[in-house]
């Protein structure tokens, strides 16, 4: 029980409706609800954040300052990944209904919705949950620091960097260009591989074939929609070269009673 909590006060909140309270929203079926101690002033240290994403969609990777983050499943399913900074090492772990993921306070960490229709619940251990956002450091830090430090040519950081947004949350933005556009524009003089692979040489002559994140949409069936909601249209460009590589990694921790929720999500 709050020591300073005037349990007797007319102003005393104990219920909150979470669904006016919208942290960020990219569409109707991709936004964040959140609740924190300024919205229900007897929570004491808990906070939440209520997640709805579509087939694709990813909570941009960022950190927790202040608290660790518990992520339960409610509906769908999702990858949750994060960098253990003991081990340097980056673990995936996909959840479904009833399955949680566990983020220690200040591991940087993302997710990613495989179906439609995921319905993540992340709870905080802090009356507030603050965050670091992958966006607000690429946006907010100098191109020239970023090319002085990584050896790299600034002309195209800055290119590079022009369209990440402050704030994304959740990506990819919902005015990104068509990825069948710009992977057609990025085969221009260059051979491509899809991303996450290792550069490859066609024969002797020919440079590395180069990785292109923007790789065209792939196709797939909607789920089922339990929330009253309908689904957007969501290229679904991001999925199969995430999902198929990273369970080949052997630091990939599974749940062993998660396996429907992997077939569910495509990865074979």
């Amino acid at each position: 029980m709050t020591s300073y909590m005037d349990y007797t006060s007319p102003n005393t909140q104990f219920t909150f409706d979470m669904n006016c309270n919208t942290l960020f929203k990219k569409d109707d079926c991709n936004y964040i609800n959140v609740l924190g101690i300024k919205n229900l002033n007897t929570l004491e240290n808990t906070s939440l954040l209520d997640i709805y994403l579509s087939k694709s969609n990813v909570v941009e990777p960022h950190y927790h300052q202040n608290a660790a983050e518990l992520v339960y499943c409610i509906s769908g399913c999702a990858v949750v990944s994060l960098i253990n900074p003991f081990t340097n090492e980056l673990l995936h772990f996909p959840i479904s209904p009833g399955q949680v993921a566990n983020v220690p306070q200040g591991w940087w960490h993302y997710e990613v919705a495989t179906v439609d229709c995921t319905h993540l619940l992340a709870i905080f251990n802090a009356p507030t949950p603050e965050v670091i956002l992958g966006s607000d450091i690429l946006s907010k830090t100098p191109a020239n620091v970023l090319a002085h430090t990584y050896c790299l040519n600034e002309a195209l950081v800055k290119e590079a960097l022009a369209p990440v947004k402050p704030q994304t949350f959740i990506g990819p933005p919902a005015d990104c260009c068509d990825p069948s556009q710009v992977a057609a524009a990025n085969m221009k003089g260059t051979k491509l591989a899809p991303v996450n692979m290792a550069p490859m040489m066609d024969n002797a002559n020919m440079p590395p074939m180069m990785a292109n994140a923007n790789m065209a949409p792939y196709s797939y069936q909607q789920a089922p929609q339990p929330f009253g909601y309908q689904p957007m249209p969501v290229h679904g460009y991001y999925t199969q070269p995430y999902a198929q590589p990273y369970r080949q990694h052997p630091y990939v921790q599974f749940n062993p009673n998660a396996g429907n929720a992997v077939n569910e999500a495509g990865i074979e």
